[in-house]
């Protein structure tokens, strides 16, 4: 299953979901164990990814449009990455959206799949290095645009650092949500050479373990360079992110919506009724930028 194609499937119960290319929508069941909140943790930010399914169209006006509609989650910083034939094109900064997006940058945040991200102002560090989105190379190339807060976060650092050698550059949780998944998906793609999944089995179970291993109240996006786009929120659904879709290079999308809010999965459909998936913090991007919401 890769973004080329436009195959949906639907788990079960305890972890429902929707893949198109590889979009995901993630939700488990736990328990939180409450502890303080790190000044330099994200209390409210806006988070937003899009994935069309014609590879000649781009995702930069759009995600900007939306981070836009978005504004009013956060106000410290914004950022936005794309990705146009396996390259990552990555642009953050300090400031307001219409500030930290000038016309040269617009133009290399070129491809059909990106995430965004506004930041909120909180006390600590202010510093660029932590404005989202984050990314590491391995595997694939993964960027995550994240909202809300770990609350194990020291104990997720030393695992990451003693345990799976991996460094974490920032004081931000959400590097090390980021780095947690990236492990999580290289031990299940190292198992996967053995059992022969598919490729969202996989996603799925690195999921799971990133669920089970992430304590607090989070959502967040991330983007598999070559896939697709993976949409989760913490087990308890504490923060927001809500997904729509539209037919391919129209305004709108009605139809073909189960009675659970989804798009019928599996369905045969034709070129020209391909679908385009947004996820966002709140629905007012998702009606803004002509989509229907899903859930």
């Amino acid at each position: 299953v890769d973004s080329d194609n436009q195959h949906r499937h639907q788990r079960s119960e305890t972890t429902p979901g929707v893949i198109t290319g590889l979009i995901i929508s993630c939700q488990l069941k736990r328990f939180l164990v409450p502890n303080q909140t790190k000044p330099n943790q994200a209390n409210m930010c806006g988070i937003i990814g899009m994935l069309l399914a014609n590879k000649e169209q781009h995702v930069n006006q759009l995600l900007f449009d939306g981070l836009t509609v978005l504004q009013h989650r956060g106000q410290d910083a914004a950022g936005m990455v794309t990705v146009e034939d396996g390259r990552l094109r990555l642009r953050k900064d300090n400031g307001l959206v219409r500030d930290v997006f000038q016309q040269s940058h617009m133009e290399e945040l070129r491809g059909n799949i990106g995430i965004g991200h506004v930041r909120y102002p909180t006390a600590g560090s202010s510093s660029n290095e932590e404005a989202q989105p984050f990314s590491t190379n391995y595997p694939f190339g993964i960027c995550v645009a994240h909202n809300g807060n770990l609350t194990n976060t020291d104990e997720l650092q030393s695992s990451l650092k003693y345990s799976n050698f991996r460094h974490v550059n920032t004081d931000s949780d959400s590097e090390v949500l980021l780095n947690v998944f990236a492990e999580s998906l290289t031990n299940e793609l190292k198992a996967e050479q053995t059992n022969k999944r598919p490729m969202h089995d996989v996603v799925f179970q690195a999921m799971e373990t990133v669920m089970n291993t992430c304590k607090g109240g989070y959502a967040g996006l991330y983007m598999i360079n070559g896939f697709g786009l993976v949409g989760f929120r913490d087990p308890n659904g504490i923060r927001p992110l809500v997904f729509g879709v539209r037919k391919s290079g129209v305004e709108a999308f009605t139809s073909h919506v189960n009675e659970d809010g989804l798009p019928d999965s599996p369905r045969s459909i034709t070129s020209e009724e391909n679908l385009d998936y947004c996820f966002s913090s709140e629905s007012v991007a998702i009606d803004t930028l002509g989509f229907k919401l899903v859930r």
